[in-house]
């Protein structure tokens, strides 16, 4: 599948333009690892472009993200896609994260989710924003407190990535997108 038609289906099924935001971020993320790694990076992206694209349609599990797997299926995705979209659903458990890109965009999903609500909170947005600023955050846990925590930790260490590290990452993959996700520094402040 192309990027193209990747970005028609999410549409179909997604209309909020934060949970299509959501994924564009995450979509940088993944694919950022897919070139740290050396992995087929089209592939890598789709799996975090799409991972929630059933989300606004089916929210509550497990219709999230079965639901969307079927669609991909009957839509020709590859088993491997399917298979690491399903993974990033801690209730399945017949799905647990075993590959590299299973791992990484259980990672890069709550992780991306948080940096976002770091940066709204910035006149500069994305720009400076540095690891110890978003541990320090994550430690408020009234601050997006939907955001779970140990999911981002457990998320780098299964990745085997130094959370820091991981945090630093994140934040230089989603640069280049800025303002993709509403995230350019506030002009005058």
């Amino acid at each position: 599948m192309s990027r193209h038609e990747d970005l028609k289906l999410l549409h179909e099924y997604t209309q909020s333009p934060s949970l299509i935001r959501h994924m564009l971020a995450v979509e940088a993320a993944v694919r950022g690892y897919a070139v740290h790694f050396g992995e087929d990076v089209d592939k890598w992206a789709t799996v975090g472009l799409m991972h929630d694209f059933d989300y606004e349609r089916w929210p509550d599990p497990p219709d999230h993200p079965l639901q969307g797997a079927e669609i991909l299926k009957q839509r020709g995705y590859p088993e491997d896609v399917i298979y690491a979209i399903k993974s990033h659903a801690d209730y399945l458990t017949d799905c647990p994260r075993v590959s590299r890109l299973d791992k990484t965009l259980y990672a890069c999903d709550e992780l991306c989710g948080f940096i976002v609500a770091c940066a709204l909170m910035r006149p500069d947005r994305l720009d400076g924003m540095a690891p110890k600023s978003v541990v320090k955050k994550m430690k408020q846990l009234s601050f997006a407190a939907a955001v779970n925590r140990d999911d981002i930790t457990r998320g780098a260490a299964d990745l085997g990535v130094d959370l820091n590290e991981h945090i630093a990452f994140v934040i230089a993959s989603l640069q280049p997108i800025a303002a993709e996700l509403d995230l350019m520094p506030v002009p005058g402040v």
